[in-house]
Parts: C-alpha cells; structure tokens; sequence
C-alpha cells in the first residue's frame, strides 16, 4: 500500500466536497489492506495501553457521515484491539426529553473521555448544525428563549452555534483531550447501492427505513451543511480529517492510520515506580519466588 499520512486528509483550507473524491486507489488487494490494517491495530492497542498509564490525556474520536457511510463497521474494525475498558462509544440520536431540559452540548460534555481513556462518538455534536440546520423545526423542540417558531432561527443563531462549538472543543483540548473528527465521505451512488444491498439481503433489511429514502432526497442541502462545518470548524487542536469512503476497508485503514499518526505526535509514557520500589525489586522477587 503506498505511503498516506495524515496530513493528507486534514482540513486546512476551505474546501469544496464536490471537488473531494470520495474513492482512494491505494494500489492495493482487499486482503494486503486488511493485514495492514491489523498492523495498525496493534500498534494503536500499544500506544492505548501507554497512554493509559500516563494518565493525562484522553482521546475524543468524531464520526460524521451520511447513511451508510460505515461508521457503525468501521468502529468494530479500527478498535478491535483495544483494551475494552479503555473505549466508551456513544450514538447521539434524537435529544430525549431529560437532554432537551439542558444545552445542546450538554449530553456530549458528558460523554467526554476520562483521562487515559478514548470515547467515540457516533454522530457527534455537530448534529446540532446538520440535521437541525436541514430541519429547522426541530430547534423548536429546544426551548430557546427568543425562538418561537422557524422564521426566528436566523444565519446569525447558526454562526453562533459553530462558535459554541468551537470553544467547546478549544476548552476540552485545553485540558487534555485529544480531538479527532473525521467526515467519511461517500458519494450518491455508492449510497444507493447500500441502500439496495440493505434491501436485497435478508439479514439487512433490518437496517432500512422509509426515512432513508426521504433524506437521501435532502443529499445537497446536508452537503451543503457538511461544507460550512468541515470549513468553519477544522482547528488545530480539533482537526477535521476528510475519509474518502466508498471503499470501507480503504476508509477504516485510513482511519486508523489517521490516528496512530497524530498520536505519536504525544509522548506518552510509563509511570516510573517510586524509588523504594525500585530499590527493593529483587527482594519483592524473591519473596514471590520463595512461595513455591
């Protein structure tokens, strides 16, 4: 597989996702991809174990895509060799009734990753300007002071929620966690042909809703809305990495690789054992082996 790095996928000018392309040819089988992929994991489940120890970090992984993007899959794939203790995943649907009693970042602050801990975010607090920004009615559902009915949301309510978020995300970087957002970037086509595979197999059908077809039918205003996300909201501390996603094990390799990259930007480490510890180790050994 020839060399990609992170750097390659990172937001850092605006960008235009109708000039994206949302397929990768990384020259490679389906099988060298998946053991490459495993080469990732482990090296990712290392990095895991270490910044655990060290204790001062934890890792926020944002998933955003359309509809069968992946995001489900490439969640089982890319952390199958983490230490299950250490990863918490949350999939934000519709706000319940106790979240909608708060703010709306409020139910992801506190999903936020404990130190030397990694959570994941399956669709994320960005739906607060997605699909609300698609379905302005449901902002009404939040109580807002001031916003009464649809006509009150105005472009100046939105630039407000994409600073919120901003700072959001610059006060948790701030204090230790580490941000990863990563958009997976499917084409129109590939999606209709997920959604007739959901169709045509059994086992699938589960996973198909009427609802699909209605919001595929909204495709350009969501990736109008992706756009002045990916845009407005790509920092430095909280980057934005776009995944070329038509091909899910191509998406989950660059995924993983995407993170081991920017995590070894850290310098993760054991904690030393306090010098009595280490002075008296081989009495401490001793005494175990003397057990026998």
């Amino acid at each position: 597989m020839k060399y990609l790095k992170s750097e390659d996928f990172k937001v850092i000018k605006a960008i235009k996702l109708s000039e994206i392309p949302a397929v990768l040819n990384v020259e490679t089988s389906e099988k060298k991809k998946e053991k490459q992929l495993q080469k990732v994991r482990e090296k990712l489940s290392k990095v895991q174990d270490k910044m655990y120890a060290h204790n001062k970090y934890g890792v926020l992984i944002c998933l955003q895509g359309m509809d069968t993007a992946g995001k489900d899959s490439l969640i089982r794939e890319v952390f199958k060799e983490f230490n299950a203790l250490g990863v918490v995943v949350h999939s934000f649907k519709t706000p319940s009734s106790n979240e909608l009693e708060h703010d709306f970042l409020w139910r992801h602050y506190i999903a936020l990753p404990e130190k030397g801990k990694f959570s994941v975010f399956n669709r994320t607090h960005y739906e607060n300007v997605l699909i609300t920004k698609v379905h302005p009615e449901y902002i009404i559902n939040e109580r807002i002071p001031g916003i009464e009915n649809v006509d009150d949301i105005t472009d100046e309510f939105w630039e407000n929620r994409y600073e919120s978020i901003n700072a959001f995300e610059k006060h948790v970087a701030s204090n230790g966690v580490i941000i990863m957002k990563f958009f997976l970037h499917l084409s129109k086509e590939e999606q209709r042909q997920r959604l007739l595979r959901r169709l045509e197999t059994e086992k699938h059908n589960w996973k198909f809703s009427p609802s699909d077809l209605e919001e595929r039918e909204l495709w350009d205003a969501y990736q109008s809305c992706y756009e002045d996300i990916l845009n407005k909201t790509s920092k430095e501390h909280a980057p934005w990495f776009i995944i070329p996603a038509d091909n899910k094990e191509t998406a989950r390799y660059l995924v993983a690789k995407t993170m081991l990259d920017e995590l070894n930007k850290y310098e993760f480490h054991y904690p030393e054992l306090d010098q009595e510890v280490q002075d008296n180790i081989k009495t401490y050994h001793d005494k175990l082996s003397s057990e026998k």
